[in-house]
């Protein structure tokens, strides 16, 4: 995980990963095993919601990480001597590549279409990533008892989601989806922290409003 050092805006690797990205870069492959195994969990997170959902039977994620890994062993030397984002950042854009090349393969003539499930910025939500992400923020919109009644809660949430600006679409999915730091969210979205975290805040109090317009979700 990157952090900000001072207020400055300049990010660096915790000690954990850039000690084991110095050993990795003298040939140490456990190092190297161990970076991706840290990373592991948190792109097969990202592959399973930017996976278009007609592809979830046929495509394992798994593999996707895997050949992820494989080319990042490969560009390892040209990614030390000169990286330009944070190792997992990094990983996670071989990763999208990965998708991207998967969706080309799979849907030809159609990938302008499903592109957007790649890269949910540059559009309306996915289907698939709108359920998961409704399905995510429910919980922090509602209370247990409005929670339960579930199905139907949902589907209100994914129709305030169409209706907020892509962007904040993007930073609630890389969030509440994703999981990325707020620090990470905004050197994907090359936008400030500071700017990242208020355009958050806003995201949900929008996303809130929206719903309070909706006659009944909040109720008991």
């Amino acid at each position: 995980m990157w952090h900000d050092s001072g207020g400055t805006g300049e990010l660096h690797e915790s000690a954990e990963i850039s000690q084991l990205l110095e050993r990795a870069s003298a040939g140490d492959r456990a190092a190297l095993d161990d970076l991706f195994s840290l990373h592991q969990e948190r792109l097969l997170r990202m592959v399973r919601f930017r996976l278009n959902r007609r592809l979830h039977r046929r495509i394992d994620e798994t593999d996707v990480v895997q050949e992820a890994f494989v080319e990042a062993s490969r560009k390892l030397r040209d990614y030390l001597a000169n990286p330009q984002a944070p190792f997992f950042l990094w990983l996670r854009q071989l990763t999208l590549f990965k998708l991207a090349k998967i969706h080309r393969r799979h849907f030809g003539a159609e990938m302008r279409n499903v592109e957007r499930d790649v890269s949910i910025y540059s559009g309306a939500l996915p289907e698939g990533t709108s359920q998961s992400l409704a399905a995510q923020l429910l919980g922090k919109l509602t209370s247990p008892s409005q929670a339960a009644i579930r199905i139907e809660k949902q589907m209100r949430v994914q129709e305030a989601l169409d209706k907020i600006g892509p962007v904040d679409r993007e930073i609630l999915a890389l969030r509440h989806l994703e999981q990325l730091s707020n620090l990470e969210t905004a050197q994907v979205l090359e936008m400030s922290p500071s700017g990242t975290m208020a355009r958050h805040v806003r995201a949900l109090k929008r996303l809130r409003t929206l719903l309070e317009e909706t006659a009944g979700f909040f109720d008991n």
